[in-house]
């Protein structure tokens, strides 16, 4: 029997989420992982969590995430972004509700790269007139 899923990817930064959503009772499973171990601090928590808050889905689905890249900021926002997608594919009328809470929309913020004669992307060296 092929188990039947909603697939979704999310980005933020360098980070890239593949989310599958599976029926169940609200299990999250990230790189083979329960969320509550890889994520310790509340408010990644409950980045991750927010589509399915959003969508009265959280005891719908069990979330199922491969993550690549990034570190954990970047983490939680992509797999909220991956997480928001695929519920939009499970049911399209969650699509106004995710839409309003700016789950949709993906964050294009990245860090800026270096530029030559420059000591970061934008500061300069100390400039010194004599």
């Amino acid at each position: 029997m092929e188990e039947h899923y909603f697939y979704g990817t999310g980005r933020r930064k360098t980070a890239v989420a593949r989310v599958r959503l599976l029926a169940g009772k609200g299990v999250i499973v990230i790189n083979g992982t329960p969320y509550e171990e890889l994520f310790t601090r509340i408010e990644y928590r409950k980045t991750i969590t927010k589509p399915l808050i959003v969508t009265d889905s959280l005891n719908k689905y069990n979330v199922v995430a491969n993550v690549t890249g990034g570190g954990s900021t970047g983490w939680a926002a992509a797999i909220s972004h991956g997480i928001a997608r695929a519920l939009l594919q499970a049911n399209e009328e969650n699509k106004l509700k995710l839409r309003q809470s700016g789950l949709l929309t993906r964050d294009s913020r990245a860090k800026e790269r270096k530029k030559a004669g420059l000591r970061k992307a934008r500061k300069a060296p100390q400039y010194t007139k004599r």
